[in-house]
């Protein structure tokens, strides 16, 4: 990197700081005000009831209060056989008269049937009528143009209200399908079927209705268990304390132990390669070689051969080797990297608060994901109900053209196509804010991206500043400034917003470059060629890695942007030359953060979770009687385990960013100062002790 410019006086995190990126800063507001301004025309011009409530071919609300549909709450189909799965249902594009009813119909019957014998029968045309368009009262109308202007349903099956639409009444009986105890039904033409044709119109719906009773009986267990799943996360809290607070003792004899475990392990994979070797001297077939044999499916076979025995035992020592000679070379770089890690300790000990503040960034992403959410809906219910031709005879050149229900029986559709009817299709519009609703709705998502990680990038700058200012503080801790966690904060919004933002925009932009491609992925599905296949898994494969690289550029700016209040770009820089002029210790510390981190949420996650099979399968004689009857044990296990590593992932992050701020200023310190009293070190005397010797020549530490 080229010279720096110091300042002789740096003392710590400055305070005599400027706005920093102010065109990004306005831009950023002028996006939050705009987005707000969407949120309320989304807000104005949609309908969550369209997603609520189904609407029936006239387009009208199924149970929709003060309209002849109060009553009627749920869809009916007229010929479910029409419609080829639940999806198709659900997105109400299905080719066939939909009408709201009161229940679902319990019986099977056919309208040639209740037709033919509603004179001695009233009771059964009565009950038939109800499914049939509202007013239609004409059983001396022939079949064949009853069934042709769809005025009454061909048949009905015995069906069941299921997301507010009437689906048949599947069950299973000696593993034979049946609706309403029946394997077969008759067709509207009078054809007998079997109850298989009902149930790949309905494809699927038996098990979600059998995982709505298990969703049931899973809410049941939450419903008995959240006050020991609360005491569960509370004691993985504390745990997550004590071992951060406790890394500034153990960091080094954790690390240590494992790697000399490691080393022993595969010390004694060595040795076991030889003995197996030295074994199978002499034996017949043991000298041939793997050619010999060519591929076996059995791997057994391999386990015969000395030469297998040989290349395991060649591999196990290279890599030994090549551990033994890092730990030689890194050693240095290994105990600084230690010294970090309980430094990192110490600092969060000084101030506890830092750890609390992930709740902060939690709230303002739940915000920002609830907004997102509420806008998408609204966005996707502001359609006006749009009308399309529904033809029986398959010929009609005007089916699926959209048609207006008021004037379409003047038209001559009718005269053409006998039976066609203009019946609601799904929600959309032609005028100028609905063309442009994708376009909103890509908006939409951009924003939250943004706002999402904007919020990220305020913690970890206002984490990096209060960190920062207790790493300058010459005499620890005298000299750490009073509420570090909140003038960090402060400083952060009130001069830095512009940087913060601008760092979040390039990220967005590349996560929603990444969605995009993601959702081409999904449509292209089945329609793509190899190339186009292979295309896109490289466009994929790059923006992945970019995002990567971004969000570790991103992190060390701000922590530069936290220490010296510059702009993003200048900092970015900053922090990428000093990390390139340190780049083994950069890798050294990050692995054996990652490493000592993903160990403590596997102790935490893994203790927790030990502690909470033993509870809640009454193996603690103590609380035996205070366990509850669960229906499924594993479901507040599994919820424990996991909220267990997501409290110690939240709590770990804080300790991550520390030890980070600590590398980079620790880094900036060798630099700045040569340990001379005119330029004294701000470390600790335990990093001091490492560089030992080397401390009037800090380049080369």
């Amino acid at each position: 990197g080229e010279p720096r410019k110091f300042d002789p006086k740096f003392r710590g995190p400055i305070h005599n700081r400027h706005c920093t990126d102010i065109i990004c800063c306005v831009i950023f507001i002028v996006v939050i005000l705009g987005y707000i301004a969407l949120g309320v025309v989304a807000w104005v011009h949609g309908d969550p009831r369209k997603v609520i409530y189904p609407t029936d071919s006239y387009g009208q609300f199924c149970g929709q209060r003060d309209t002849l549909n109060e009553n009627k709450t749920i869809l009916f189909y007229f010929n479910i056989l029409k419609c080829a799965s639940p999806v198709v249902l659900i997105n109400l594009q299905c080719p066939t008269t939909q009408l709201c009813v009161s229940k679902c119909p319990d019986r099977f019957a056919t309208y040639i049937d209740v037709q033919a014998s509603y004179r001695y029968r009233p009771d059964q045309w009565n009950y038939y009528r109800q499914f049939c368009k509202p007013g239609f009262n004409n059983p001396r109308k022939s079949v064949a143009q009853v069934l042709r202007d769809e005025d009454c349903p061909s048949m009905i099956i015995p069906s069941r209200p299921f997301l507010k639409r009437c689906f048949p009444d599947f069950s299973t009986k000696n593993g034979v399908l049946t609706v309403a105890n029946q394997t077969t039904f008759k067709d509207g033409r009078g054809k007998t079927r079997n109850v298989t044709d009902l149930r790949e119109a309905a494809n699927g719906i038996n098990n979600v209705l059998d995982a709505r009773s298990v969703g049931m009986k899973i809410f049941e267990d939450y419903a008995i268990s959240w006050y020991w799943i609360l005491i569960g996360l509370f004691i993985a809290m504390m745990l997550s304390l004590l071992f951060l607070v406790l890394l500034r003792f153990t960091a080094g004899v954790l690390f240590w132990i494992f790697i000399f475990g490691v080393i022993g392990i595969i010390g004694y994979g060595i040795w076991h390669c030889y003995w197996e070797y030295d074994h199978l001297k002499g034996i017949p077939g043991s000298d041939l070689t793997v050619y010999d044999i060519g591929f076996q499916t059995d791997f057994k076979v391999y386990l015969q051969l000395r030469q297998t025995w040989l290349a395991f035992m060649i591999i196990l020592c290279g890599v030994e080797v090549i551990i033994i000679l890092m730990l030689i070379f890194l050693r240095n770089r290994i105990r600084i990297a230690i010294a970090l890690l309980k430094e990192g300790s110490r600092a969060i000990g000084y101030i506890m608060s830092t750890l609390f503040y992930p709740i902060v960034t939690f709230l303002l992403i739940a915000i920002c994901i609830s907004y997102w959410a509420v806008t998408a809906v609204f966005l996707a219910t502001s359609g006006e109900p749009v009308y399309k031709v529904m033809a029986n005879q398959t010929l009609c050149k005007y089916a699926n053209l959209t048609c207006d229900p008021e004037t379409f029986n003047t038209t001559n559709v009718t005269k053409l196509c006998p039976g066609a009817q203009c019946t609601f299709a799904f929600y959309g519009g032609e005028s100028l804010y609905h063309k442009y609703i994708f376009i909103f709705q890509l908006a939409n998502a951009f924003v939250f991206l943004w706002l999402v990680n904007f919020a990220i990038a305020l913690g970890q700058c206002t984490l990096a500043g209060a960190f920062a200012s207790y790493y300058w503080a010459y005499r620890k801790p005298a000299d750490i400034p009073l509420w570090p966690l909140f003038s960090s904060f402060g400083r952060a919004i009130r001069y830095h917003t512009g940087s913060l933002a601008f760092g979040a925009l390039i990220l967005a932009i590349v996560q929603l470059i990444r969605v995009i491609l993601e959702y081409l992925d999904h449509k292209l599905k089945g329609t793509q060629n190899s190339f186009t296949r292979f295309l896109l898994c490289c466009l994929k494969c790059c923006f992945w890695c970019l995002e990567k690289f971004l969000k570790f550029i991103n992190r060390n700016a701000y922590i530069m942007i936290a220490i010296y209040g510059k702009n993003f770009c200048t900092s970015a820089k900053e922090a990428f030359f000093l990390l390139m002029r340190n780049v083994v210790r950069v890798a050294v510390l990050d692995k054996v953060t990652d490493f000592l981190l993903f160990l403590g949420k596997i102790l935490v996650a893994g203790g927790v979770g030990v502690l909470a099979f033993f509870f809640f399968t009454q193996r603690i004689p103590v609380f035996a009687q205070e366990v509850p009857m669960l229906n499924y044990y594993w479901v507040p296990l599994l919820t424990v385990i996991i909220g267990s590593y997501l409290v110690a992932h939240g709590f770990f992050s804080v300790y991550a960013m520390c030890v980070d701020t600590l590398f980079l200023c620790f880094c900036e310190d060798l630099e700045r100062n040569d340990g001379s009293t005119a330029k004294p070190y701000f470390m600790s005397a335990s990093l001091h002790r490492i560089l030992g010797k080397k401390k009037l020549s800090p380049k080369k530490a």
